[in-house]
């Protein structure tokens, strides 16, 4: 991964924007794409779309969809003390809040704050599961509610205060790797893809809200209407301790892309993206899914009547946590993937079964 691309990814980690306060990261994948792109699009909402429009003789298209929301927490109100009572933006794991540094994002700024936590000393040593997040509170400093209340908003959204670092062996830790590493694929397969040449018309996008029900994917399917999308999201590397092991599907960071099959993966896309795959001598691993994915590629599927969809992942360790690890040679590799794809997409065309 070359500078350019390493500051791009950075500027998307260290920029907060939890499911429905999705702007300010939006914004910085919008100034990126609008470099090679034929066209950028956003709705009321906030997803963006970006496109090559490719050869006029070819009808063919594809999209590459990541979701630009991250999990986080929610000011829920505001106590006579000057702690801040919080909820749930998505999937936050209650285990990993208390002792964290986090930052509350107002109207007028950032406010530092802490996830307060009692002390060992004098906590119950008989009750160590960690409180409902309803029942954590955040410590700004702060010694009245009146106080507070100046500086702070109910419905602020709040995330952990974390930095980009670099581990061993080319790995990246950061929080909200689910799913800047999505729509940094998408953003780079396109311009890969644009660098190449492409007959075909392709669309990177950047979707909202997934996290809390794949809203942003359910906006976008219908009226984007490809002939095949991509839905590039991270997946669970099983290759740590403590993963049970009736959970481990076998990936690995450093391995690979993910291709996943059954359920909404389309068996024609698959095979499309495995012989690319194979083409271009990338390494993907396989994973199943069953029943769901739980993926934007569950919503893109359904809309119109049936879209030929694929759920991609990114190997990724310790999802919803603070410390998301993944591995920055599988995130270029899924990017070489994504833009060979939108330079062969003709190829493979249509991607319907046959029956």
């Amino acid at each position: 991964m070359d500078d350019t691309r390493r500051e791009f990814l950075d500027d998307l980690l260290s920029t907060a924007s939890p499911s429905g306060y999705e702007v300010p990261g939006q914004r910085i994948w919008i100034d990126y794409v609008e470099a090679f792109a034929d066209d950028v699009q956003t709705d009321e909402y906030g997803n963006a779309v970006a496109v090559h429009e490719g050869s006029d003789d070819c009808d063919v298209s594809v999209a590459f969809a990541g979701h630009g929301d991250e999990i986080g927490f929610i000011v829920r109100d505001v106590t006579d003390d000057g702690f801040l009572s919080i909820g749930r933006v998505g999937g936050s794991d209650k285990t990993v809040v208390p002792g964290q540094h986090v930052t509350v994002h107002t109207d007028d700024g950032p406010i530092d704050g802490v996830v307060g936590q009692t002390a060992i000393h004098i906590r119950d040593s008989d009750d160590d599961e960690a409180p409902d997040i309803a029942r954590q509170h955040v410590d700004i400093g702060v010694e009245e509610g009146e106080t507070a209340e100046e500086l702070v908003e109910v419905g602020d959204p709040v995330t952990f205060t974390q930095r980009v670092r670099e581990l061993e062996d080319g790995r990246l830790t950061a929080r909200g790797m689910d799913n800047r590493v999505g729509i940094w694929a998408a953003a780079e397969g396109l311009r890969r893809a644009v660098e190449a040449g492409a007959d075909a018309t392709v669309y990177a996008v950047s979707t909202v809200q997934e996290e809390v029900g794949l809203q942003g994917a359910r906006m976008v399917g219908f009226d984007l209407d490809p002939d095949a999308v991509v839905a590039c999201d991270v997946t669970h590397a099983t290759d740590s301790p403590g993963v049970p092991g009736e959970k481990s599907t076998g990936v690995e960071l450093g391995e690979g892309p993910v291709v996943a099959r059954g359920s909404a993966n389309h068996p024609a896309l698959v095979a499309a993206v495995r012989d690319v795959a194979a083409e271009a001598d990338l390494d993907v691993q396989l994973q199943a899914t069953g029943s769901r994915t739980g993926t934007d590629a569950d919503a893109f599927y359904t809309a119109r009547g049936g879209t030929p969809t694929l759920s991609l992942g990114l190997p990724n360790r310790y999802m919803h946590t603070p410390v998301e690890v993944i591995d920055a040679a599988d995130l270029d590799e899924m990017a070489d993937l994504l833009g060979a794809l939108g330079e062969r997409a003709e190829a493979f065309a249509p991607f319907g079964v046959d029956l």
